[in-house]
């Protein structure tokens, strides 16, 4: 299940640089000047040199600088640029459930703001990003971009920096036998040889092999911190002996071929992509500890190459396992694997993950393609992610949702090279498929946005009538929903009716709930109640269709309309049901939609304690699963109550706090009439309290508090009195 929550990073933040910037200091002090006149600077080089390290330090450096802080966008998992803009917003804390496309609602929300953005590995997509990267400098003059790549963006305003090897120590000084400062090379070697083998020191009478290392190895950090794994088993003239005897005939013939380039590839399961002219010393190290792993390692290592960004145990032993590669052994392989720091653990809010760097994964990319495994492993890699993507769908309504929300986030890069993968297969039923079966990805989780992108394409992709395009819309109408789009919705709404009237029961459900939110929408609450009356007829007959969307969501929006039409009282039989199911399932998700229909019941009722504390129960689940409209909706909840209550500078900073929400949402409270004017009028009766000078006050201190801290304030029952 999930690690310690200390672990866990929240998305965008800047990682922490892991070690000193041994021999950085000067880059790292070019960049934070360069970004002071520059609004785009790119750290250049070979892979391997330590650009991320850098531009780690710099955000680090530069944070506390700026007033909107330092944001981290890694691209190295993401293959289709058309999602550039989709990835940048989903690092920053702003919400983009809306219709408006996602490059403008990015260029509104940094338009006033003043950040370091950076772009790390950039550069398989610097055709994509060029325009993206110009949009947004254009938009917000405080915005500072720090991309790393081993090309230029080709950027008429930007500043490139190269980042170099390490300096390496001379021979003519070892020779001399000549004292003073190391060379920063052996500082990183020592370090993390350190490290990987506790008490070790450099002594005067290894000192001459290391230093051989360093010049070997001509300063990249990365090769030296995979020769520094090595001195486990081998003492420093050992290491430097075998380096130079390094390259097998085997390794010949790869390094000749060239390494490859992520996600590109010249034609045919195994042609070799174009070179990304690494550093011969890059290369002569990787392949040197390939070389050392062990048969297993090695198969493996080259198999772990089709996953991108990280990945679990589970996942490795599914894709990689097989009669030569047993899967009870994997576990202790990918323990190997890390010791020799060919591979990373991290532990997650979703569990512990490995990550592998490109550049050793590429280097795994080759020798995958020299066996002639290419195109299999990927398409294992692919259906473990169906599985995956199923088996989510399955388990979503139940005890389990926090777990599969961290999880797969987590897999996201790999689900999204999965379902490109469906998208671009011969049989384009196997995407429409994955992308309806992570319908829970979408509109639970915060990815409305790349949800309608993706089942768009998969709509398009496979139109012929079918139970599998029926759900996938059924999918798609609940992203339009989230994102307030009444327009795209109502034509949603009227293919899923005709397509029901095909198939049986469970396929009417579908459109039958559509139809339920595209009436939502339009404020039309008679529609709405007779529709889930209906919904509710069909799924009370047993508990397993009682807990579906379809089930509890009549039982939740048939609860908000009959708040809507002054019915408040009728409302709390139905939320009682849908609470007791929920709680005999464990389902926290569709529980906390009620719990936030039921304050509006409340507060329609002057039960001002008890809504106060149904909202902020919504709240703590839906601030937990990142869902921006849900937590503007109980923010707005927990404001009518303070005004309700006499509390009116406490409901104009909520107000406020809301705002940073609905600022990026496209259409605050989605458009329901009555959400709106419920909205408006405590803005009104706030306004009035306060007066004008006042309520401006409170409501901008709330829009400028963190939004973090902000709810947190809203869930601490002390802080409510």
């Amino acid at each position: 299940m999930a690690a310690d929550k200390q672990h866990e990073r929240r998305a965008g933040e800047p990682p922490r640089a892991t070690g000193d910037l041994v021999g950085r200091r000067t880059e790292l002090a070019q960049a934070v000047r360069a970004l002071g006149h520059r609004q785009v600077v790119t750290l250049v080089g070979v892979g391997g040199v330590g650009k991320t390290r850098v531009a780690q330090g710099v955000a680090a450096q530069v944070r506390a600088e700026l007033r909107d802080g330092a944001w981290w966008v890694s691209l190295s998992g993401l293959r289709d640029g058309a999602l550039l803009p989709h990835t940048v917003a989903e690092a920053l804390p702003m919400a983009h459930q809306t219709a408006v496309p996602v490059i403008d609602a990015l260029a509104h929300y940094l338009a006033e703001r003043e950040l370091l953005l950076v772009l790390d590995t950039c550069e398989h997509l610097t055709g994509e990003l060029r325009p993206v990267v110009e949009r947004l400098t254009g938009a917000a003059p405080g915005l500072r971009v720090l991309a790393t790549s081993r090309r230029p963006l080709g950027l008429a305003a930007e500043e490139v920096q190269a980042v170099e090897p390490l300096p390496v120590p001379g021979p003519a000084r070892a020779a001399a036998g000549q004292s003073g400062p190391d060379a920063d090379a052996l500082v990183l070697l020592a370090d993390r040889a350190a490290r990987a083998v506790p008490g070790f020191t450099v002594t005067d009478a290894d000192r001459p092999d290391l230093e051989r290392l360093c010049r070997q190895l001509e300063g990249l950090p990365l090769a030296i911190e995979l020769a520094a794994a090595r001195l486990r088993e081998l003492s420093p003239g050992e290491l430097a002996d075998r380096l130079a005897d390094r390259v097998s005939d085997r390794f010949t013939v790869l390094d000749d071929a060239g390494p490859a380039t992520p996600g590109v590839e010249a034609g045919g399961d195994d042609a070799a992509p174009a070179d990304p002219s690494w550093h011969q010393a890059l290369r002569t190290a990787i392949g040197w500890s390939h070389q050392l792993c062990g048969p297993a390692e090695r198969l493996l290592w080259a198999r772990l190459s089709v996953f991108v960004g990280s990945f679990d145990t589970e996942g490795a032993v599914q894709v990689c396992g097989d009669d030569r590669l047993d899967r009870a052994d994997i576990p202790r392989l990918l323990s190997g694997l890390a010791e020799k720091s060919i591979i990373t653990w991290e532990p997650t809010a979703a569990g512990e993950r490995y990550r592998m760097l490109d550049t050793i994964r590429e280097y795994g990319e080759d020798w995958l393609r020299s066996l002639g495994e290419g195109r299999e492993f990927r398409r294992r890699h692919r259906t473990w992610y169906l599985r995956l993507a199923r088996a989510g769908d399955a388990a979503w309504m139940g005890p389990d949702q926090f777990f599969w929300y961290e999880r797969m986030h987590a897999e996201f890069d790999n689900l999204r090279l999965a379902l490109e993968s469906c998208l671009g297969s011969a049989d384009s039923r196997i995407g429409l498929g994955m992308a309806g079966d992570l319908w829970f990805l979408w509109y639970a989780c915060g990815l409305a946005r790349e949800g309608r992108h993706y089942l768009e394409r998969a709509l398009a992709a496979f139109s012929g009538p079918s139970p599998l395009r029926l759900r996938a819309l059924y999918a798609q109408g609940l992203v339009l929903t989230e994102l307030g789009d009444l327009p795209a919705l109502e034509e949603i709404d009227a293919e899923c009716t005709a397509l029901a009237a095909r198939f049986g029961e469970e396929e009417d459900s579908l459109a039958k709930s559509i139809a339920v939110v595209t009436a939502a929408l339009r404020g039309d609450a008679v529609t709405v109640l007779k529709l889930t009356d209906e919904l509710h007829a069909r799924h009370s007959r047993s508990p397993e269709s009682m807990l579906t969307v379809p089930g509890l969501g009549s039982l939740s929006v048939g609860s908000h309309a009959r708040v809507a039409l002054g019915m408040a009282e009728d409302a709390l039989p139905g939320l009682d049901e849908m609470r007791q199911v929920c709680d005999a399932a464990g389902e926290t998700w569709m529980r906390a939609w009620g719990d936030s229909i039921r304050a509006q019941a409340e507060l329609a009722l002057g039960r001002i304690e008890d809504a106060e504390r149904s909202a902020r129960a919504s709240l703590a689940v839906k601030h937990r699963m990142h869902d921006s409209f849900g937590s503007g909706m109980c923010l707005e909840a927990i404001a009518q109550c303070a005004i309700a209550d006499g509390r009116a500078e406490r409901a104009a900073r909520l107000l406020g706090l809301a705002h940073q929400l609905w600022d990026t949402l496209g259409r605050p409270q989605v458009g329901i009439p009555s959400w709106v004017a419920a909205h408006e009028e405590c803005v009104g009766r706030t306004r009035a309290a306060l007066g004008e000078a006042a309520y401006d006050h409170a409501f901008t201190t709330g829009y400028r508090t963190d939004l973090d801290a902000g709810i947190a304030e809203a869930l601490d029952d002390a802080a409510t009195r």
